[in-house]
């Protein structure tokens, strides 16, 4: 009978979680194995496919184009991570006791999260345009003149940037307000008696009991920001659109490249290669996040 008893457990246990695992394997599993198998073959123009071996990954390692994008999207990726000490702060702010409009300020915050990327885009590229945006006109009035933000070299990827951060900060500072008001009261009066002013808290008490929630959203938004796709398409186009903007080699990512490659140019096999490099890359940054979590994150 204690024998039969944990078979059965054990079955509606597998009975349970099959529908989700057959959801992965069919939808997440299958597609990255069928994704690296194309990733060692050439593509004909009317379909079809032949096995070449490592030449696309020999292709790819020469070709300055992937490593401009791969520059790109990382400078991209690090530069966003900017964004979490200023959801902190902002997390912070708003988590002091009392605040009126606690509720609005929230909301107004996280309204970008819930708003679709392409729409996001859209606004952004009227705010950046050279000639009637918002932006160029507000440095107007204070005698600035403003460049054409996404066609200049010098400026694209910082303005794009801006766009990911303004996105992403609202889900980041819920995410840390969450954390903060899971800190016991009783941490911060024990500090109080003790000499501690609200500086003093934070650093010494609200930070480090933040490392953990910090460390996950710091693994969320490096593997969104190195999957950078929609703000790009929608703010610059594809193709020989995107490829007339000057500061088309600045704007251009991993993800994009891929796209350009498997949809424009019909070059599928190379395009395989692209994104199962990306995911190396991807998986290669997530081990390093998880070692070096250990030196800065402390668990309670």
């Amino acid at each position: 009978m204690s024998t039969r008893k944990p078979r059965s457990e054990a079955l509606w246990g597998y009975a349970f979680i099959a529908p989700t695992g057959l959801g992965l394997a069919v939808f997440y599993l299958w597609p990255v194995l069928q994704t690296a198998y194309f990733s060692f073959t050439e593509w004909g123009v009317f379909g079809g496919h032949t096995w070449v071996g490592l030449e696309n990954y020999a292709r790819l390692a020469a070709d300055p184009e992937v490593r401009q994008a791969v520059v790109n999207t990382v400078t991209y990726t690090v530069l966003g991570l900017l964004g979490i000490p200023l959801a902190i702060v902002f997390a912070a702010l708003m988590n002091v006791p009392g605040l009126r409009g606690a509720g609005i300020y929230r909301t107004a915050f996280f309204l970008p999260v819930v708003t679709m990327p392409v729409a996001v885009a859209m606004l952004w590229r009227w705010l950046y345009n050279g000639d009637y945006g918002l932006v160029n006109q507000v440095l107007a009035v204070v005698g600035l003149d403003g460049p054409n933000w996404i066609a200049d070299p010098d400026t694209a990827l910082y303005a794009l940037v801006v766009v990911g951060v303004w996105s992403s900060v609202g889900y980041n500072l819920i995410i840390f307000l969450a954390g903060m008001q899971a800190i016991p009261k009783e941490t911060y009066e024990a500090a109080a008696l003790d000499g501690a002013g609200r500086v003093r808290q934070f650093f010494s008490i609200t930070l480090p009991l933040l490392s953990p929630t910090a460390f996950f959203i710091s693994i969320v938004s490096v593997i969104g920001s190195l999957q950078l796709f929609d703000l790009v398409f929608v703010m610059t186009g594809s193709g020989q659109a995107a490829r007339a903007n000057p500061a088309y080699g600045r704007l251009q990512t991993v993800v994009q490249l891929f796209y350009e490659r498997a949809f424009v140019t019909n070059d599928r096999g190379y395009a395989a290669a692209v994104v199962i490099a990306l995911l190396v890359l991807i998986a290669a940054l997530t081990i390093l996040q998880f070692r070096l979590q250990r030196r800065w994150v402390h668990y309670v």
